[in-house]
């Protein structure tokens, strides 16, 4: 298990690639996080790669208030960052198992799951996709609102 300096470090540089849009280290910190925090023998778990999430953006509660299986639109969203102060965008990620982050998005898209976040100007559609190859993918959309 990590030391808790480590899991916050690497949770501001995982808030910061999401907010920036870098898919590929996104899917690196993913990957990084779930082979070092989490045993072998649960690795995939869907609780697991929930807590894998969890302990990624744990720097994100200063400013979001992270809703999670919230629903929105036809559906439960996965997770729903609700920005805490002005300027920031709102998240919706989605997560998916075996299958793309295309489908993440799509689904996110399809399921109509911005409606709780129509008051934001600016949206990013996160998909992230995790395979038992122990591999992730990410795919960000930004989509601004006004």
């Amino acid at each position: 298990m990590g030391e808790v300096r480590e899991i916050v470090k690497d949770s501001q540089e995982m808030l910061e690639a999401t907010l920036a849009c870098e898919e590929k280290k996104v899917a690196a910190v993913l990957e990084k996080v779930h082979d070092r925090e989490i045993p072998f023998l649960k690795y995939n778990d869907e609780n697991s790669l929930s807590c894998v999430i969890t302990l990624c953006y744990l720097a994100a509660r200063d400013r979001y208030q992270i809703e999670r299986e919230q629903k929105s639109g036809k559906g439960y969203c996965d997770y729903i960052f609700i920005p805490k102060e002005n300027g920031l965008p709102a998240i919706i990620l989605e997560l998916k198992v075996n299958s793309s982050y295309k489908a993440a998005v799509q689904r996110i898209k399809d399921r109509d799951y911005m409606q709780k976040t129509q008051k934001y100007s600016e949206v990013l559609l996160v998909g992230i996709n995790y395979n038992e190859k122990k591999h992730y993918e990410c795919l960000i959309e930004k989509i601004s609102t006004l």
